[in-house]
């Protein structure tokens, strides 16, 4: 993601205001929003290989318009075409590596290799931090033509992937039936319901900051090369971080983990909103090691009551709602910085994280407690 650190800056060098920029990445959400669940379920019915293939020719494609054109609504298209590839992509990755692992009967090595995988991407993403800043000083559309070559990168990985045999419901391919995964998912299965709803009020808050800290540190007056050093490093922390997260849930014990990555993430939202200082930065580093820690295990319970035949549905479930809550958040996001200011745009949507989460960590909680995660 070579793009990632700049793009806020890319999008102000052409003149759109921040609640502008921040409606693109709400309409790249919304875009996964539409395709996320019909995506996941043609994943687990036509199987995952060919969705990560189609899912990484519409990466491609996206970049490739970035690249090529100006303009909001040629990048509005560009969102467009990269969310529906994400959404391709989304479930279908921890799926076939959940199911990869269950066909040789080491399912229970699943935390520790997502967390390896999860941290392999944020190595790469820490060195792709610095070189995109480094690439931005020469112009702030270079990194969206080595981006593009990057993607492109995925389409000859997709052919490369072996699939495992799957225990499939014998269901009808249709909306009928994808609505019964999801009518199981949320409604019937209570476990199922609660893990969905909380691991993805945490996935919205750690996606937030993932675009609106440069935001802060522009404001900060820091350099494109200096607020890509800085993603560098945050990615390495996450990427530490993983490689470990499942022996810190073991010594810390499933409840714990929770309590303390909740607790982190809500909090430094608030305290950043109180704050404008480089005193922020120590509070982007713990944040981004509780990121690190939250992710690969939330995902990794959901696995663990999910059966392969709906995996990649379920797991894209639970990105549709990410991304739900993305496509509001960073809109009022923007436009709350436009209309008062940064700091206040950070408390606010803190707050809103704090109220979410608290709302749905005991329910959650308890279920860990009723599938035997203890």
């Amino acid at each position: 993601m070579l793009t990632m650190p700049i793009l806020m800056l890319f999008y102000h060098d052409l003149g759109f205001t921040a609640e502008e920029s921040f409606q693109l990445k709400a309409f790249y959400s919304i875009a996964i929003v539409i395709f996320e669940i019909p995506s996941g379920y043609a994943a687990d019915i036509l199987g995952r290989k060919k969705t990560l293939l189609i899912g990484s020719v519409l990466g491609t494609a996206g970049f490739a318009i970035y690249s090529a054109f100006s303009g909001f609504y040629a990048f509005m298209a560009a969102e467009f075409i990269l969310g529906i590839g994400q959404s391709f992509i989304s479930g279908s990755d921890s799926a076939l590596l959940y199911d990869s692992l269950k066909a040789d009967g080491r399912e229970n090595d699943y935390l520790k290799l997502e967390g390896r995988n999860f941290s392999v991407g944020n190595f790469s993403e820490a060195i792709a931090g610095f070189l995109g800043g480094a690439l931005a000083e020469i112009s702030l559309r270079t990194p969206f033509y080595f981006q593009t070559g990057i993607a492109f990168i995925a389409i000859p990985a997709a052919f490369m992937l072996k699939e495992p045999r799957l225990i499939t419901r014998n269901a009808k391919a249709g909306w009928a039936d994808i609505w019964y995964v999801i009518k199981f998912a949320l409604l019937k299965n209570k476990s199922l319901r609660y893990n969905i709803i909380y691991s993805s009020v945490i996935g919205s808050a750690t996606l937030t900051m993932a675009w609106i800290y440069p935001v802060y540190l522009s404001n900060l007056n820091f350099s494109e090369v200096h607020i890509g050093i800085t993603s560098t490093i945050l990615n390495l922390t996450v990427g530490m971080t993983t490689l470990y997260a499942y022996r810190i849930e073991q010594r810390l014990q499933p409840k714990a983990t929770v309590w303390l990555t909740t607790l982190i993430i809500t909090l430094i939202y608030i305290t950043v909103g109180f704050t404008h200082s480089l005193w922020c930065l120590p509070l982007f580093f713990v944040f981004y090691f509780s990121r690190g820690i939250a992710t690969p295990i939330l995902k990794d319970y959901i696995n663990r009551i999910t059966s392969s035949d709906m995996r990649a549905t379920v797991l894209s479930l639970r990105s549709l709602l990410i991304r739900t809550n993305f496509a509001i958040l960073a809109p009022l996001f923007g436009y709350l910085t436009d209309t008062y200011s940064l700091n206040e745009a950070f408390l606010i949507i803190g707050i809103i994280f704090l109220i979410l989460t608290a709302s749905s960590i005991s329910l959650f909680l308890k279920s860990l407690s009723q599938t035997n995660v203890q």
